[in-house]
């Protein structure tokens, strides 16, 4: 049995990856689907965040140990999330089929204001350090990382309960901040199978850091004309059918991409 394992970016929690894990089980009806939860996070929300992306690799392997699901295991995480992936990659290939990277961002590729565009520094210090309500702080975050959500009402419904059950810290934000500012990938792809994904109307990571890094490494790119930063819920079912298309033929690591358009499949 295929395992796909997924992992969402800063402050982000399982629970954010809403229908689209559903939509992934539509893709791999016979695969498993395991939504972790990076320390600090979700369901590990008063665990400390480790101020390094290795040490939060080895909690998500961990993870799944405790689980008692062997590897490999197929990677799809977006952001902050996979940089944990790359990591992943880089330390222990022989545990992954392939990874999936989404709008994410790494040194030593991209400057500083790509990885984190400067018009969104002030509203993140407000959610980090500021004294909104639940609500008006996933409102915020819904602002910053989506473009054409559907049923944005609910979603926020969705958002608020979800940090009202399970909030992240003020000091875990930090540390996560601060170990994805460290991190530094590799100059060389790892050999893993990679496919990566980008949104063309990303507000709050410049869609150029995908771009460099799929140059860099020489692997397959596609990039939605239209989606904000989180892809999955702009558009997860584009997402999947990229997923879906990628798997399909063979998990390449090292080709060019067809365009990406919504609906493709």
């Amino acid at each position: 049995m295929d395992t796909w394992v997924l992992m969402r970016g800063l402050t982000r929690e399982s629970g954010h990856w809403g229908r689209f894990v559903g939509l992934l089980e539509d893709r791999f009806p016979t695969a498993r689907i395991v939504a972790l939860d990076l320390p600090g996070n979700g369901r590990l929300n008063e665990v400390r965040s480790p101020l390094r992306i290795e040490a939060t690799t080895q909690a998500c392997r961990e993870q799944l140990r405790a689980l008692g699901i062997a590897p490999p295991y197929h990677l799809l995480a977006m952001s902050l999330g996979a940089m944990v992936a790359v990591d992943w990659a880089a330390q222990h290939p022989r545990e992954l089929a392939g990874c999936v990277l989404i709008n994410t961002s790494l040194r030593p590729f991209s400057p500083f204001y790509e990885r984190l565009r400067p018009g969104n520094y002030g509203a993140l210090l407000g959610l980090a350090f500021g004294r909104q309500r639940a609500r008006e702080r996933e409102a915020t975050i819904l602002r910053l990382t989506t473009r054409h959500p559907e049923g944005g009402t609910a979603v926020l419904d969705d958002w608020t309960a979800i940090r009202e059950a399970r909030p992240v810290s003020p000091a875990n934000a930090v540390r996560q901040v601060l170990a994805a500012v460290r991190y530094r990938a590799p100059p060389q792809a790892p050999s893993v199978p990679l496919l990566v994904l980008a949104s063309a109307c990303d507000g709050l990571v410049n869609p150029r850091c995908s771009r460099r890094l799929a140059r860099q490494w020489g692997v397959e790119i596609a990039e939605h004309p239209s989606a904000g930063h989180d892809l999955p819920l702009d558009d997860g079912a584009w997402l999947a059918a990229q997923v879906g298309r990628w798997a399909a033929q063979g998990l390449r690591g090292a080709s060019a991409a067809p365009p990406g358009r919504p609906g493709a499949p």
